[in-house]
């Protein structure tokens, strides 16, 4: 398969992927490499290229939803590179079809996200309140979420449940997903803490958990709320990070 096959095939499904190009220098121009995470690559940029590095720095910029051009040195000389990433589309899975959940799709879709919801219980997640997401999922949380999380995956987990939000916390933290947070106050985050911890979950993935979830902007309403929890995902997807409810 071609390196213009791949890519193709990748964007159709939606897979992350990323394609580093010489574009001047001491490197043969128009060389081409595809790479997948994983280290997964296809193609080749030249004999006299750091293609280890190179395939580390194209990763890493695919994680960041980032593309743009890189130089590397050479027997020859200094070669130019141009890295394009392609992530996936932006998707929110908010877990907890309840009432800041509203308001909340509204506002992602508005910011480009896809949003997907998820919740077993039926008398929440209804077509009727949820017309407006793109997807409405109606199983447990652990197991919608299970194989569908990456770099460009969002988590936002509302229901304040622990039978609800634990399992799917043991799917999410350990995965790709940009940004993972949680609804409830600081003592109900100390409790969910210690049960992880008690479960054997490692403190650095523990560390990526936003919560309690949202900017301080002191809202109390859904809207106000849903407001908070949209600005600290922004934050995220821009590299920055903030912390404390609305």
């Amino acid at each position: 398969m071609s390196i213009y096959e791949a890519l193709t095939v990748a964007l159709a499904a939606e897979q992350p992927v990323v394609v580093a190009t010489v574009i001047g220098g001491a490197g043969a121009v128009g060389a081409k490499l595809l790479a997948r995470p994983g280290g997964e690559t296809l193609g080749s940029l030249g004999a006299d290229l750091p293609e280890v590095a190179i395939v580390q720095d194209m990763l890493a910029m695919l994680a960041r939803a980032e593309s743009g051009t890189r130089r590397y040195a050479t027997a020859a000389g200094e070669a130019e590179v141009f890295i394009e990433a392609y992530p996936p589309p932006p998707t929110m899975f908010i877990v907890g079809a309840v009432h800041i959940a509203i308001p909340l799709v509204t506002f992602a879709k508005v910011l480009g996200f896809r949003t997907v919801v998820v919740d077993a219980r039926g008398a929440f997640a209804t077509p009727e309140r949820f017309a407006h997401a793109d997807e409405l999922v109606n199983q447990w949380p652990d197991e919608a979420l299970h194989g569908r999380l990456n770099s460009n995956s969002f988590v936002v987990l509302l229901t304040h449940d622990p039978k609800l939000d634990d399992p799917a916390l043991k799917v999410a933290l350990p995965s790709p997903a940009r940004y993972v947070g949680a609804l409830g106050s600081p003592s109900t985050h100390a409790k969910r803490l210690a049960r992880l911890r008690g479960e054997g979950m490692p403190e650095a993935q523990l560390a990526r958990l936003h919560a309690p979830i949202g900017l301080k902007i002191g809202g109390n309403t859904p809207e106000e709320i849903a407001v908070s929890i949209i600005a600290e995902i922004v934050a995220a997807r821009h590299g920055l990070t903030g912390k404390g409810e609305g």
